[in-house]
């Protein structure tokens, strides 16, 4: 049988049950209160019982315990998959966004996600999803916008010739009109 970890000798028993009175994390708190029975001569089962865990994640509590103390045992979230990305590919495909697409040399009239994948394979072979490059361009603060079609022979002096007006669709009694009547559960009306 391996011999059990022990816990780090700055914490006691009273003091990680006041840190669990004050934490807001539930699952820290749980943890908490399991490290305090150990500190207090419990066994690691009777910590896992407690806990609702098994020993050997009692174990992992311990390490993370010793290694980054209270803060340790609190839920983080995974920091996922790293970038495909570098800090040069999204300045660069930052410029091509700022400076816009020139028809001629891109075929586009306008910016796409899926124009920007295409841009970045040629450019870097990278080969990326269209949902990832909405999120790069997401981090770097652009927006998804797009200009509202415009013929280009419009007249935009002329364009309010061509508005259509319609009348609101109610309109505020007058002082003489008559009042509604409310009719109340009972059957009577009042006006």
């Amino acid at each position: 049988m391996t011999r059990a970890i022990s816990l780090r000798m700055d914490y006691d028993g009273s003091t990680l049950r006041r840190l669990a009175k004050k934490a807001r994390d539930a699952a820290q708190v749980r943890r908490l209160l399991a490290l305090a029975s150990i500190y207090d001569g419990g066994s690691r089962q009777y910590a896992s019982e407690i806990g609702g865990v098994t020993v050997q994640i009692v174990r992992d509590w311990v390490v993370r315990f010793n290694e980054r103390g209270p803060d340790g045992l609190m839920n983080t979230k995974a920091p996922g998959a790293r970038s495909k990305l570098n800090d040069a590919q999204r300045k660069a495909l930052a410029q091509l966004v700022e400076s816009g697409p020139i028809p001629a040399i891109h075929g586009v009239v306008r910016w796409r996600r899926k124009d920007l994948v295409q841009w970045l394979f040629e450019e870097f072979r990278i080969s990326i999803d269209e949902t990832t490059v909405g999120r790069e361009l997401k981090a770097l603060g652009f927006a998804k916008l797009s200009a509202r079609p415009r013929h280009y022979a419009q007249n935009e002096l002329e364009g309010d010739v061509f508005k259509k007006t319609s009348p609101p669709l109610w309109q505020r009694s007058g002082k003489n009109a008559r009042p509604a009547r409310i009719i109340t559960p009972d059957g009577i009306s009042r006006a």
